[in-house]
């Protein structure tokens, strides 16, 4: 065994010198010197001498000691989060709105002026999330990734909640959840297929039949209290549905909470197996890969982020209304296609981009991820928060809306349980939006935007 290289041993620094080391097979003598161990050059070597065994058996939290944390000043972070992409460019577009709304009250203007600047702010938070991950890791950073990915959703929801839009809620997240598995997703298959056209991309069936079983169950959720409805079986008019939808949405929040767990502790090691080993190959291999900003910049960007967010989504949904009868556009469509479109530029950037580095694992835990989160956590949370609030939101996101939801879900199921993706999957999948973005245009909503309290409450 060669006294220079040691492929078993970890890389440790000793203080020593002229340390000897007895192995019990070889009984092989390593000695240190000094000045080896305090050079830069003698530390690089050795981390150099790994094998590719070794690279594999390092944990997602152990990858991130390969790179330096970055030092910024106030003024670097600055430049690097508003001033290092062109997107920005649209981020004045938020303060805009707010003064034509202040100047001339026009509800078009002001609605367009605010999704547009929600976008830039969308794919900075995805920015601030992404940096956030390297320390964190794949799974945990996936995680992160769906949740504040979804937070422009939830947070336009619960203004619109708040202001008793209620089918403007439920119709916003349906479409983020439809954007998700069929825009977000479809892109990100062709993408992929398009930069390795050579073979089929692989991803993990075992994490996707999860998410698309919690789906099916989240269809289910809201197919009883729609066929209730439609059927006027209920046993109490306009009270047993509503509680049925309270009833369902706790079930569905205790299972997503049993989901995560499975998922980050108890069988953790399945998605390490599949998902963190390769990642960490490449995660070494692409050298341009490396945080921009510290950990604690990217919590500070996040929460500023989401306070302009928060902004500019009160006037987005005051105007909502007011757009809808200037532009001659359903409600329905603005709060399904437009509104989604929006809030997952975040998630869309970050898939297609994950999927050309052929790294799909990660695409489908933010795309289907995404669709499961919103689905099974904020669809729950935000019929409890109406219920605490006064607001009485049910389930039932009528038979239109949940048929749509349906079909969907079982196309991508299809779509998923091969475990491979190619371009003309994408395709089909960016087809399958189109079809649902025309028969939104032409759907007319027969409850209106702002519902009145129903009985029961």
């Amino acid at each position: 065994m060669d006294t220079h290289k040691s492929n078993g041993d970890p890389p440790i620094i000793r203080i020593h010198s002229n340390i000897e080391l007895e192995s019990l097979e070889d009984k092989a003598v390593l000695d240190f010197e000094d000045e080896n161990l305090s050079s830069k050059d003698s530390i690089g070597s050795k981390k150099q001498s790994f094998d590719g065994s070794d690279k594999r058996s390092l944990s997602a939290l152990e990858l991130t000691s390969n790179f330096d944390v970055p030092r910024n000043t106030i003024l670097g972070s600055i430049k690097i989060v508003v001033f290092s992409t062109k997107i920005n460019l649209l981020i004045p577009f938020g303060p805009l709105a707010i003064l034509i709304s202040a100047v001339t009250g026009s509800h078009g203007w002001v609605f367009f002026l605010s999704l547009v600047g929600i976008i830039p702010m969308a794919e900075r938070l995805g920015f601030a999330t992404e940096q956030l991950a390297y320390f964190t890791g794949p799974t945990v950073g996936g995680l992160l990734n769906a949740t504040f990915g979804n937070a422009t959703e939830l947070i336009i929801s619960i203004y619109a909640l708040k202001n008793g839009m209620i089918r403007v809620v439920q119709q916003s997240l349906l479409g983020s959840i439809l954007s998700n598995m069929l825009l977000v997703l479809g892109c990100a298959f062709f993408s992929g297929g398009i930069v390795v056209a050579d073979r089929e991309q692989v991803f993990s069936k075992g994490s996707a039949t999860m998410n698309s079983s919690l789906l099916l169950m989240a269809v289910m959720g809201l197919l009883f209290p729609a066929v209730l409805h439609s059927t006027r079986t209920e046993l109490h008019f306009g009270k047993s549905e509503l509680a049925l939808s309270r009833f369902s949405s706790c079930i569905m929040l205790v299972a997503y909470a049993g989901y995560l767990y499975f998922q980050l502790k108890s069988q953790k090691n399945l998605y390490v197996q599949v998902n963190e080993q390769r990642d960490s190959q490449t995660w070494n291999a692409d050298e341009d890969e490396a945080p921009e900003i510290s950990k604690w910049e990217a919590i500070i960007w996040l929460f500023i982020i989401t306070t302009w967010i928060s902004v500019l989504s009160e006037y987005l949904v005051n105007a909502i209304e007011g757009a809808s009868r200037d532009w001659k556009i359903p409600i329905a469509f603005i709060s399904v296609i437009l509104l989604p479109i929006v809030g997952n530029a975040a998630e869309h950037a970050g898939a297609v981009i994950f999927a050309m580095k052929d790294k799909l694992d990660i695409s489908l835990g933010v795309a289907i991820g995404s669709s499961t989160q919103i689905s099974m956590f904020g669809i729950p949370i935000l019929v409890i928060i109406g219920w605490i609030t006064g607001h009485p939101m049910d389930l039932n996101f009528q038979l239109f809306e949940t048929a749509t939801l349906f079909i969907t879900v079982i196309v991508v199921a299809f779509m998923l349980q091969e475990g491979t993706s190619n371009y003309f999957k994408g395709l089909m999948l960016i087809f399958c939006y189109l079809i649902v973005s025309a028969s939104f245009f032409v759907h007319m909503d027969p409850i209106p935007a702002a519902d009145p309290p129903k009985p029961g409450n």
